[in-house]
């Protein structure tokens, strides 16, 4: 049956500053504002508590990175308690020595850590240099888990938190409908994408608008394609970087219904977006529109394959 409709906050802020208390100050104002609006979920953009470092190589950056459970994991596991809230916490995770993620910790309203999502997908572009520092999520046994079989920590998974069932991914992973397809079929009610992503400065007078309508159609495509809600915050703001030109972070944060729907949407400013989300209309929505019934599950083992040309 379905669960109950939920509020969900996405929290959309400037985190460029090296003063990490700063930025962790500002995310917990804004984890406040959104429950003062009534939300239940809430999200933070990805590598919420630091500057986005990947804009060149240096080895000092790694020092950023902390275990989970570790200090900011602990400490957003109390504002968690205090506001009977869910978090979804992106941060730079110190899995071992010598071993980096790009994780999204996940906190139950109890304050209880749940799990962490490992982000699987890493890019290598100018200015996002991210396959330096981060070791992708290993892939665990996707199979055995669809199965109910495996509650393997690794790879696409989804969490029952006191409010609803949350698929977690990050940034990169929002261009590749496999993840998001996965994540759908282990259950998920709604899909977020802590997301840092925006301008070079010498590109956006050329491409800019048409890399926000990108970003933003694929997410919506995941919605629609999939019967599930998805939400999306960004950063927002430019972020200066030594020895580069820097980075404009364009914000527009959303939240789209299964439908495809705008929820709730942002602009390129710091805020906070807060929308309901009915799982009745995944039901719904899935009746009317049954990708998931037509799939040719029996066709597509070419899916495995990096290219069949």
């Amino acid at each position: 049956m379905p669960n109950a409709p939920f509020t969900v906050g996405l929290v959309q802020e400037i985190a460029g500053s090296r003063d990490i208390e700063a930025n962790v100050a500002r995310a917990i104002a804004g984890v406040r504002r959104a429950h003062e609006r009534g939300a239940q979920i809430i999200c933070l953009q990805e590598l919420f508590n630091a500057p986005y470092f990947c804009k060149s190589l240096d080895i000092g950056w790694f020092d950023l990175a902390e275990p989970i459970p570790g200090p900011t994991t602990e400490r957003m596991q109390a504002l968690a308690r205090e506001l009977d809230v869910v978090l979804v916490v992106p941060i730079y995770e110190r899995q071992a020595a010598g071993l980096y993620r790009n994780s999204a910790a996940v906190i139950d309203a109890d304050g209880t850590l749940l799990g962490v999502y490992r982000k699987m997908h890493i890019p290598h572009d100018p200015l996002f240099e991210e396959k330096y520092y981060f070791t992708p999520g290993d892939a665990g046994d996707t199979a055995m888990r669809l199965e109910g079989r495996s509650n393997d920590s690794n790879g696409f998974r989804t969490w029952t938190t006191r409010y609803g069932t949350i698929g977690v991914l990050i940034c990169w992973d929002q261009w590749y409908p496999e993840g998001a397809r996965i994540t759908a079929l282990l259950g998920a009610d709604i899909l977020f994408y802590p997301t840092a992503i925006g301008w070079h400065p010498a590109e956006k007078a050329t491409f800019g608008d048409d890399q926000v309508t990108a970003w933003r159609t694929i997410q919506r495509s995941h919605a629609i394609a999939n019967g599930v809600f998805v939400a999306s915050p960004n950063r927002s703001g430019f972020e200066a970087h030594p020895g580069t030109d820097g980075i404009e972070f364009f914000g527009n944060s959303v939240i789209y219904d299964p439908f495809g729907r705008v929820l709730a949407e942002a602009s390129t400013d710091p805020t906070v977006l807060v929308a309901t989300c009915d799982p009745k209309l995944i039901e719904d929505t899935r009746r009317n529109w049954p990708f998931l019934r037509d799939r040719r599950v029996d066709a597509y083992g070419g899916i495995a394959s990096r290219y069949l040309g």
